[in-house]
Order: structure tokens, then C-alpha cells, then sequence
């Protein structure tokens, strides 16, 4: 990514670079968002969930994310399940595997906050954003597999607010289907 990234700097200095910026931003950001190759982390119950969610009843292949065993061609850490402090060095040391840019979605309660094992032992996490940095957060035990859909595609917004060059970041309006006016249903009165 430091070719990308150095064309951004220098796209970004030359007059009327912004313009081109702005459009490779665009083509890029799309891409990324659309090639989401997620590492599933599982560790615990919320495993049974991300498996699940690569079956074709819930199919995020038609999301453009595809899960891989190998941290080194993947975009997405998807961790789910109990992290414990045994477990932490190992989570970090796939998580530092992954090429830059790299994000991570915390499935499920005890991902996110340690769940109600954190308060009974010192031996797990009080979260795995206490070594991680997470982009989503699912809450839920044991979350859907639509849960996990809607966090691709809120990490696939967050994706496309992103530039390539360095602390810049852009706004979209979100373009969501607008709801149907309600249709009153009439009580004929009709009774047996």
C-alpha cells in the first residue's frame, strides 16, 4: 500500500490533484468495500454463528466477503467467542499477519465486553478491543448471521469514508430505500 499511499500525497499537492484524488478515491474505496476477505477468528459458541453465515442461507459471498485461512490475504478479522488471556497473544499475532489496510469486527457479547465470564475469572478478556483496534461491534449472544451481514456493510460505509491520502476523510450521504406510506387495513366486519 505505500505506492497508493504516495500517489495520494502527490496526487494531493498538484494542481487539480484533488479532482483525481477524489475519483481514485472513489474507484478504490469501492473495491476495497466490495473484496472483503474476512479471517474468522472463532474461539468460542459465536463460532457456530460465523460458520453459519457462509452457508447459503445467509451466503455473504453475495457481499464480496469470502472467508480464508490465511491472515496474509485477508482484509477482515471477524472475532468471535470468548477471548481468553492465553488466547489474546495468539488473536494478535494473526491479527499483525494481515496486510495494511486492516479491519476487525468483535461478534458477540463476550467479544465485545468479556460477556458474563469476565466478572467470574481473571483468565478472560475484558473485550478484544483491549488489544485490537475494532472497527464494528456486534452485540448479541449468540449474534445472527444477519447481524454479521449488517456489520459488513456498515464496515463497507466506513470503508468508502476512507482516502488514500493521509487524515483525510470524506462524507457520503446515504442513499437507503425511503419506506412505503402505511396502507390502512379495513375491518370488514365480517364474522361467522
Amino acid at each position: 500500500m505505500a505506492l497508493i499511499d504516495d500517489l495520494g500525497q502527490t496526487l494531493e499537492k498538484m494542481p487539480g490533484g484533488s479532482v483525481v484524488l477524489t475519483s481514485f478515491d472513489a474507484l478504490l474505496d469501492w473495491s476495497r468495500g466490495h473484496s472483503l476477505w474476512s479471517q474468522p477468528m472463532g474461539t468460542a459458541c459465536c463460532a457456530m454463528e460465523l460458520i453459519a453465515s457462509s452457508f447459503s442461507k445467509f451466503d455473504l459471498d453475495r457481499h464480496g466477503t469470502f472467508p480464508r485461512a490465511d491472515p496474509r490475504s485477508v482484509d477482515v478479522m471477524v472475532v468471535a467467542g470468548t477471548i481468553s488471556r492465553k488466547m489474546a497473544p495468539a488473536v494478535l499475532r494473526v491479527w499483525e499477519q494481515m496486510a495494511e489496510p486492516r479491519w476487525c469486527i468483535a461478534m458477540g457479547n463476550c467479544t465485545v465486553s468479556g460477556g458474563i465470564f469476565h466478572y467470574d475469572t481473571y483468565a478472560v478478556m475484558p473485550g478484544v478491543d483491549s488489544f485490537l483496534p475494532v472497527d464494528v461491534y456486534i452485540a448479541g449472544c449468540p449474534p445472527r448471521p444477519e447481524a454479521l451481514q449488517d456489520a459488513i456493510l456498515q464496515l463497507r460505509d466506513k470503508i468508502r469514508n476512507e482516502s488514500v491520502a493521509g487524515g483525510r476523510t470524506y462524507e457520503h450521504k446515504l442513499l437507503l430505500p425511503t419506506s412505503s406510506p402505511r396502507v390502512a387495513i379495513e375491518d370488514r366486519g365480517e364474522s361467522a
